[in-house]
């Protein structure tokens, strides 16, 4: 890593744990400078701050007293969850703090280059798929972000042999400022998050964000098919990469005639690749473009895409017991996911559906239900969804008390050549803590019935 001196005898708050904030805390420790760390968390149930208590970190625990505020620091770094209008934050801000996310910190002390992938639907896939080409181009990629390790934790460890794929969340690009990916990626722009950010234009904006250091030598990959992503293109200085699935472009990632193609050069047959879902090509055609601009090959992209079925908890193929055909994307917590998921398959679809209830109907859904025989609903929204179903005609609707139990009755209510598919359409956390903790009883309970 850079053995940068910007931090060294600063007085730094680190606010909010997990992942990050240790990261982050032992990496501002390590750089020379004064770090306190503030987590709600008491110290006793607190292992993380525990650790840093030990390294010689002061750690403040149980509250966040906001005359901790008054302390003199230089700098706030905030957990990405911690909206901007927590006390903590507005006084920081009104006392003209600089308050940043860790992944600031990671490309600031980063030797290698960096891939950000941003979005509202797509970017884990997308950034599995990169990291995935890479490899197989021998690239010797390293992958970060809400996919995987804490990226300032891949940074101290990356070289200039590297490159960083790295996740980018609209919390985490709230918080940069020098921030600058060699080439990003737009994915598509959707409603979400709007408790956070309050409108949408101010989640775009956080979106945005992701290019706004980005200079002519750096590239921007962007969607084509949505005119958000084509009005930030239009105000960054990066070189534009558009992707599209619905129309042929003169450059960048495009389908012709049953092919992927890049600048012209046809990449794969549509055909050979395994990736369910209209929704995935899209994923796939920034990912190609990523690779080729990362200098790998058609080569390494046709080994992952004729390989690479899907990433755990998004429309993740599960098994095939008595010919139906199981499939996880617990990670489909709004509606527009499991519209996307619905539309990945032909055969009849026995749909499990339900969640945490945020207030909204599901009329949007209903469209996209025409293909499901049977719905199996469960959790706070069990009611809403089934009213969808009865409203899309779908004449067996059934209520179960959770996912596990649900399995079971899909089963029984499937014939074969079904597909018997989660996707929620909805948070976890009414029964569940993540969406990967429903995933994973989803599958334990498919694997059950073998």
């Amino acid at each position: 890593m850079k053995d940068i001196k910007t931090y060294q005898h600063k007085k730094i708050l680190v606010l909010g744990l997990a992942k990050s904030g240790v990261s982050a805390a032992a990496l501002l420790h390590k750089l020379g400078a004064f770090v306190t760390v503030n987590d709600s968390k008491p110290l006793s149930e607190n292992p993380e701050a525990q650790g840093l208590l030990e390294q010689g970190i002061k750690v403040v625990c149980g509250s966040h007293p906001i005359e901790l505020m008054d302390e003199g620091f230089e700098l706030v770094v905030k957990n990405p969850g911690i909206p901007y209008y927590n006390p903590m934050i507005l006084k920081a801000i009104e006392k003209e703090i600089p308050v940043i996310t860790e992944v600031e910190l990671a490309y600031q002390i980063s030797e290698a280059p960096l891939i950000g992938i941003t979005g509202t639907n797509g970017k884990t896939t997308t950034t599995t798929l990169i990291f995935e080409m890479l490899e197989a181009g021998n690239k010797h990629p390293l992958i970060a972000g809400n996919i995987g390790t804490v990226a300032s934790g891949v940074a101290q460890e990356a070289t200039a042999e590297n490159t960083i794929v790295i996740e980018l969340s609209s919390f985490q690009l709230m918080g940069i400022d020098q921030f600058k990916p060699r080439i990003s990626i737009i994915t598509n722009l959707y409603d979400a998050h709007l408790d956070y950010h309050g409108t949408r234009p101010e989640y775009i904006g956080a979106k945005a964000r992701i290019t706004q250091n980005q200079t002519e030598e750096d590239f921007l990959i962007v969607n084509a098919d949505q005119e958000e992503c084509m009005e930030i293109a239009r105000n960054s200085r990066a070189q534009i990469v558009p992707f599209s699935t619905r129309k042929v472009l003169e450059s960048g990632a495009y389908v012709k005639a049953g092919w992927v193609c890049f600048n012209g050069e046809q990449i794969i047959e549509t055909n050979d690749i395994v990736l369910p879902g209209k929704h995935n090509l899209e994923n796939i055609l920034s990912a190609v473009a990523a690779t080729l601009l990362s200098g790998a090959d058609k080569e390494a992209i046709s080994k992952v895409l004729t390989t690479f079925a899907g990433v755990r908890h998004r429309l993740q193929y599960v098994a095939t017991i008595d010919e139906r055909k199981f499939y996880n994307d617990s990670k489909a917590t709004n509606i527009l996911a499991t519209e996307n998921a619905l539309a990945a398959f032909d055969a009849p679809i026995v749909l499990l559906a339900g969640g945490l209830d945020r207030g909204n109907s599901f009329d949007e859904l209903v469209p996209s239900l025409k293909n499901v025989k049977t719905l199996i609903t469960f959790g706070e929204t069990a009611e809403k969804v089934g009213q969808a179903g009865q409203d899309a005609g779908i004449k067996t609707i059934l209520r179960a008390d959770n996912v596990e139990k649900a399995v079971p009755v899909a089963f029984e209510h499937s014939e074969p050549g079904d597909v018997i598919l989660l996707s929620p359409a909805c948070a976890s956390w009414d029964q569940y803590k993540t969406f990967e903790v429903r995933g994973d009883m989803f599958i334990e309970a498919v694997h059950k019935l073998k």
